[in-house]
C-alpha cells in the first residue's frame, strides 16, 4: 500500500489523460457546452489535477490584438508584471477573466486579460517580427517575473485552464458564453510533474496550442535542441517542449504541418528504405537536419492553430486517436466514446495511422462573410 505521505512525483503512475477536439470546416461558431460534454465522458483518464480548453475565433471585436492571458499569485506580482506591459505593448484593454465560483476549484491564482498590441517603437528597435517580439516578450515574464505566468498569447484565441477535472474547469470559466470554430480540450492525469495552474493543458505560444496524452522519452534531446533557438523551457514537462518543436518548424522555418509532423514522428530508417527513391531521399534529408526534432514515446497530441487543427500520434500509435466526421464538423478524441456522446450517428469513424497527421482546416474568410 502506497503510504499516504507520498506526494506526487515521488511514486510513477501510468499515465491517462484525455484529449478531444472539435472543428466546424466552415468556420461557424458554436459555445463551450459541446466540448464540456465531450471531455467529461473521459472523466476517468483524469485525476483532478489539471483540466483545460483551447478556443479559437471568440474575439472577434479584438481579432487583430494579442489576447494575453495571465496567472498572477500577488498583487505585487501583478504590478510588477503589469509595468513591463505597458511598457512594451499598447494595451486596449483589460479586467478579470468571467469566472463562476466551482466547489471543486480552489485555490485559484488572479486571472487576467489584456488585449495589445506592441509597443511600435521597441518594436522597431528590437528589428523582431510582431510575432517574435510577443513571444520575447511573454518568455521575459514567464523567465523573469516571480508569480507572473502569461498562458496564452494569440489572436482572436484564448485557453482557459486551471486545477481540476476539465468539466469544473469549463464551467468555471463559464464557457458556454463563449462561441468558437475550433475548440480542443484535456483531462490531466499528470505522471512525472506536480499539479498546478501553469502545467494544466494546453501549452500555448502564440496562437498554437497543443493538449497531449502519454510522455515522450525524447524530453532531454527536445528540450536542448529548441533551446539551441533561444526557447526558454522553464516547466519541466515534454507538452511545452512540443508546443515550442511546431512554433519552430511551423511558424519561424516556414514548414507546412505535414512536413512538420513528417519531422517529428519521422519513419523508422528501415522503412524509409524501402520507399521510393524520390520520397525516401526526402525523408533523410529531413531527418538529418532536424534530428533533434525527432519525438520518441507514446503520445497523441492534438494541435491548434487559427484556421485549423491537427491531430497526430507517435509512430507505433502506442496513444492512439479516433477521429470522425458529421456534416461540416471533424471530432477527435482519446475514445471514441467522447465522439459519440456528441454525434451518436457520424458519417465516417476511423483510428489515425501512427505517425501520419490529420490535418483539417476551417473556412475562416467565408464565415466572415456570412457573418
Amino acid at each position: 500500500m502506497i503510504k499516504e505521505s507520498l506526494k506526487e512525483g515521488a511514486v510513477r503512475i501510468p499515465s491517462g489523460c484525455a484529449i478531444c477536439g472539435i472543428i466546424d470546416r466552415t468556420g461557424r461558431r458554436f459555445n463551450g457546452a459541446d466540448i464540456i460534454e465531450s471531455i467529461a465522458v473521459m472523466r476517468d483518464r483524469s485525476n483532478g489535477l489539471g483540466g483545460g480548453f483551447a478556443a479559437y475565433g471568440i474575439y472577434p471585436e479584438y481579432k487583430d490584438f494579442y489576447a494575453l492571458h495571465v496567472f498572477y499569485d500577488s498583487n505585487e506580482s501583478k504590478r510588477t508584471a503589469e509595468s513591463f506591459l505597458n511598457d512594451h505593448f499598447y494595451i486596449e484593454t483589460s479586467g478579470r477573466i468571467p469566472t463562476e465560483k466551482t466547489p471543486s476549484i480552489r485555490q485559484q491564482p488572479k486571472i487576467w486579460r489584456y488585449f495589445v498590441k506592441p509597443n511600435r517603437y521597441k518594436l522597431q528597435e528590437s528589428e523582431l517580427t510582431g510575432e517574435e517580439y510577443v513571444a520575447q516578450c511573454v518568455f521575459k515574464v514567464n523567465s523573469c517575473f516571480d508569480g507572473a505566468y502569461i498562458f496564452s498569447c494569440g489572436k482572436n484565441m484564448g485557453v482557459f485552464k486551471g486545477v481540476g477535472y476539465p468539466e469544473d474547469i469549463g464551467r468555471f470559466y463559464r464557457l458556454e458564453e463563449y462561441k468558437a470554430y475550433l475548440w480542443t480540450a484535456h483531462g490531466r492525469f499528470p505522471t512525472n510533474t506536480p499539479g498546478w495552474w501553469g502545467g494544466a493543458h494546453p501549452f500555448a505560444l502564440l496562437d498554437r496550442t497543443i493538449v497531449h496524452n502519454g510522455e515522450i522519452s525524447s524530453y532531454d534531446a527536445n528540450r536542448r535542441y529548441v533551446e539551441m533557438y533561444g526557447y526558454a523551457c522553464k516547466l519541466q514537462t515534454d507538452t511545452e517542449v512540443i508546443t515550442y518543436l511546431f512554433d519552430l518548424l511551423n511558424r519561424r522555418h516556414g514548414l507546412d504541418l505535414e512536413t512538420a509532423a513528417q519531422i517529428l514522428t519521422a519513419p523508422h530508417w528501415e522503412d524509409v528504405d524501402r520507399m521510393p527513391a524520390q520520397q525516401a531521399d526526402r525523408i533523410r534529408t529531413l531527418r538529418q537536419i532536424y534530428s533533434g526534432a525527432l519525438i520518441t514515446g507514446p503520445f497523441s497530441i492534438i494541435l491548434g492553430f487559427n484556421g485549423g487543427m491537427v491531430a497526430l500520434n507517435d509512430r507505433l500509435k502506442l496513444r492512439a486517436l479516433i477521429a470522425a466526421e458529421a456534416g461540416d464538423r471533424v471530432y477527435v478524441a482519446s475514445e471514441e466514446c467522447a465522439i459519440r456522446k456528441l454525434c451518436p450517428q457520424p458519417d465516417k469513424v476511423w483510428a489515425c495511422e501512427g505517425g501520419q497527421p490529420v490535418i483539417v482546416y476551417a473556412d475562416l474568410e467565408k464565415a466572415h462573410h456570412e457573418e
